[in-house]
C-alpha cells in the first residue's frame, strides 16, 4: 500500500513545520506550511522529505492546516432524521434534493490536545464527529465523478457547537453563526486516498471507515463513513457549482449518525462540562483529542 500521511508538527529542535509520517517515523518537509505541501502535491512533497526523522512521541501534532475556507455539509441521513425528530419536526424535503452546507470560521482552528474554549454564552456545549476532505486541486463546476481528483486527503473534524445559541439563531432563518464559530478541531493527520484505497466504495470520495467518539474514555458514538447519504463527490459538485474551489479549502461531512450529544440526549443534556476529554477516532486517520477548557467570563 502506497500510504501517505501528512501532519504539522513541532519538536524541541523544529518549530511548527509540515511533515510526512512514514513507517512510524516523522520526516520534516521543506515547505512553509501545509498549503504549500498541498499545492506541490503528495508525491512531490513526499519525495522531498528529510532523511532524518523523529519518533512519534518526540513531536507535538498541531492542526494540520489553516483552511483557506471551511465549509461543513449535512450529509448523514441518520443524524439529520434524529436531530429533526428531537426538534419536533420532519426532515425538510429539500434535504433530499441537493447536499447543503454552511460556511464556518477558518480562523478559529484547533489541533490535537488543544484546550477548547468554553464560550460564556452557552450552557449546551456539544461535539460533532465528522470526516473532512482537503481540496488539493483547484476546480470550477467539478463533476461528482471527477471530485476525487480534486481531493488531497482526509482528516478528522470536530465541529464544536453551542446548541442553545444555534437553536435560537436558526429560528431567525440564518445561521448557525455564534453557535459554531468559536472552535473547530482538525487532525491529527491528513491521509491521502492511497492510504485507504482498499476501503473504497463505489461512490466517489466515500470509504468504509469506522468512526467513534468518546467522552472521558466512555464511548458515546459509533458509525461508518460509508453510510453517508450525500457522497463527497456530490458535495464537491454542489460546492463548486459556479464557484472555484482552491487548494487548502476544507469541507466537512456533517455529523455522522449518533455523532453528537444532541442526537443522544435530545435537549436535556448532560452537555459537555469543563475538563471533559473528547476523543474522535476514525479508522486509518487516528484520534483527535481535545479537552474542554474553563467557561469564559462575559467581559
Amino acid at each position: 500500500m502506497n500510504s501517505k500521511q501528512f501532519a504539522t508538527v513541532s519538536t524541541s529542535q523544529v518549530s511548527r513545520q509540515p511533515a510526512l509520517i512514514a513507517n512510524g517515523r516523522v520526516h520534516i518537509l521543506p515547505f512553509t506550511d501545509m498549503r504549500a505541501v498541498i499545492e506541490a502535491g503528495a508525491e512531490e512533497a513526499a519525495s522531498r522529505a528529510s532523511k532524518d526523522s523523529f519518533a512519534l512521541d518526540e513531536v507535538k501534532f498541531h492542526a494540520p492546516l489553516q483552511p483557506a475556507t471551511l465549509r461543513d455539509a449535512y450529509a448523514f441521513e441518520q443524524h439529520v432524521k434524529t436531530a429533526n425528530q428531537n426538534r419536533g419536526r420532519e426532515v425538510p424535503e429539500e434535504w433530499y434534493k441537493f447536499p447543503v452546507f454552511y460556511f464556518t470560521n477558518p480562523r478559529s482552528i484547533f489541533g490535537p490536545e488543544d484546550l477548547i474554549p468554553y464560550p460564556h454564552y452557552t450552557a449546551q456545549l456539544d461535539y460533532e464527529l465528522e470526516i473532512a476532505v482537503i481540496i488539493g486541486k483547484r476546480g470550477h463546476d467539478i463533476k461528482a465523478a471527477d471530485a476525487p481528483n480534486h481531493i488531497f486527503g482526509y482528516t478528522i473534524f470536530n465541529d464544536w457547537s453551542a446548541r442553545d445559541i444555534q437553536r435560537e439563531e436558526m429560528k431567525v432563518g440564518l445561521g448557525p453563526a455564534k453557535g459554531k464559530d468559536f472552535a473547530s478541531s482538525l487532525g491529527p493527520v491528513i491521509i491521502t486516498h492511497e492510504s485507504i484505497a482498499d476501503r473504497q466504495t463505489n461512490r466517489p470520495g466515500v470509504y468504509d471507515l469506522e468512526m467513534s467518539a468518546r467522552i472521558n474514555g466512555v464511548e458515546k458514538s459509533r458509525a461508518n463513513f460509508k453510510d453517508i447519504f450525500w457522497s463527497f463527490g456530490e458535495i464537491i459538485a454542489r460546492a463548486s457549482d459556479n464557484v472555484e474551489l482552491m487548494p487548502g479549502d476544507v469541507i466537512g461531512s456533517g455529523t455522522v449518525g449518533t455523532g453528537c450529544l444532541l442526537e443522544l440526549t435530545k435537549t436535556q443534556g448532560p452537555w459537555l462540562a469543563e475538563g471533559d476529554v473528547v476523543e474522535l477516532e476514525i479508522e486509518r486517520i487516528g484520534i483527535l483529542q481535545n479537552t474542554v477548557g474553563r467557561k469564559q467570563e462575559n467581559l
